[in-house]
């Protein structure tokens, strides 16, 4: 789950036994309440038996069937259709970078241009890795980069390469909330220079809204990317956006062999559709507001240099020492902390709320999480020289 700490042992369970709702039980059997949730997919909470039991139904009718799809494939992407802003078609895939590397090549296929602008991350394949190790260079200096918080940089980066810019690929925010109207503003500057907007959602879809980030934000992007939450931690993902864009599917090749399999896309309609129609999301942002509202009040309370940031439904606590490597260690000693009462936060990634969180689960994660802070071994707020 996470990598040593500074003194190059783990403090933070690597294995687990078995997953039901919030929690996760390790193989010792001590139980946690989990906010990693898998970086974000289990947004029903683990093994959910409505979404197993669609999931269950489907194999017992068979799951490999390419080159044939099932009539799965057809319900979803009406669903996802239905429920994306300004959507007109959609395309199946299997992860999230499957997605985001095929709104890259759609772009470049409907504008005819090579270069792509991102921020955030957006997958593991060649276009958007970030580290170098085996990348060919003329790979990476197809993608640019810009800062999310000075528009500048992304106006700068069309003014070095006009007329070559494909798409803005982003997400629509990191740890904390986007400022009113920044996406927006991206869309438009995008706009302005012939390029797509492309918002990869594998965060925030199904999760913050039905209609992701983009319905609560108000802002429609040209294509989108989801995956993650859309069936509960069940392996999917999709491309939405304009039928002239996604119709250059007609003119490459995008496909594998387990694109076609039923199961996750029965996985997927069982999630969206219960999303739709109960008040699971409702009982994400509660849940999340009241952790936040309360971490916060123990941040106040310990006197730590710390944060409570981003929406409730994926909150995260940032730790604010002036000096990184302070931080870092600081953030990796809460986490263990947590862990050894029995809760789960990642030290160095968003965390997750979903619907089978209950109000007991956030006062026994806050009781954590005040013993964490207060075992935290307090250090001066600036380095001596």
């Amino acid at each position: 789950m996470v990598g040593p700490c500074a003194s190059g042992q783990t403090r933070y369970p690597r294995y687990f036994s078995r997953a039901a709702g919030p929690y996760l039980w390790d193989l010792e059997g001590q139980r946690y309440v989990d906010f990693n949730l898998g970086y974000g997919p289990v947004v029903l909470g683990h093994a959910d038996e409505r979404v197993t039991g669609a999931v269950l139904a489907e194999l017992r009718n068979g799951n490999c069937i390419a080159p044939l799809w099932s009539r799965r494939q057809s319900e979803l992407t009406d669903l996802l259709v239905s429920v994306v802003p300004g959507a007109e078609m959609a395309y199946l895939l299997k992860t999230g970078s499957d997605a985001t590397s095929t709104a890259v090549r759609l772009s470049r296929i409907f504008t005819g241009r090579e270069k792509v602008i991102r921020w955030g991350y957006n997958g593991w394949h060649d276009w958007a890795a970030g580290s170098p190790a085996g990348i060919p260079e003329a790979t990476r200096a197809d993608t640019l980069l810009f800062d999310y918080t000075d528009l500048n940089t992304l106006r700068d980066a069309f003014a070095r390469h006009p007329g070559q810019v494909a798409c803005v690929l982003m997400m629509p925010f990191g740890d904390e909330t986007a400022p009113e109207g920044h996406l927006r503003k991206i869309r438009d500057i995008a706009h302005e220079h012939g390029a797509l907007f492309v918002l990869d959602e594998m965060r925030s879809g199904f999760r913050l809204d039905l209609s992701g980030a983009q319905g609560l934000l108000g802002v429609q992007a040209d294509v989108s990317t989801f995956s993650k939450a859309m069936a509960n931690g069940h392996p999917i993902s999709a491309v939405v956006g304009r039928a002239d864009v996604l119709s250059a599917l007609a003119r490459t090749r995008i496909s594998s062999t387990f694109y076609a399999d039923p199961a996750p896309m029965a996985a997927a309609l069982a999630t969206i559709r219960i999303l739709r129609d109960t008040d699971a999301l409702e009982r994400i942002w509660t849940a999340g507001s009241a952790f936040q509202d309360g971490l916060s009040a123990l941040v106040e309370r310990h006197q730590v240099e710390a944060r409570v940031v981003g929406y409730p439904p994926m909150p995260f606590l940032q730790f604010t020492h002036p000096d990184p490597v302070v931080r870092e260690q600081v953030s990796t000693a809460f986490a263990a902390g947590a862990a050894q009462h029995g809760v789960l936060l990642h030290p160095g990634h968003q965390w997750f709320l979903s619907a089978a969180h209950t109000r007991e689960d956030i006062e026994f994660a806050l009781h954590a999480c005040a013993q964490a802070l207060a075992a935290l071994t307090p250090v001066p707020a600036t380095q001596p020289a």
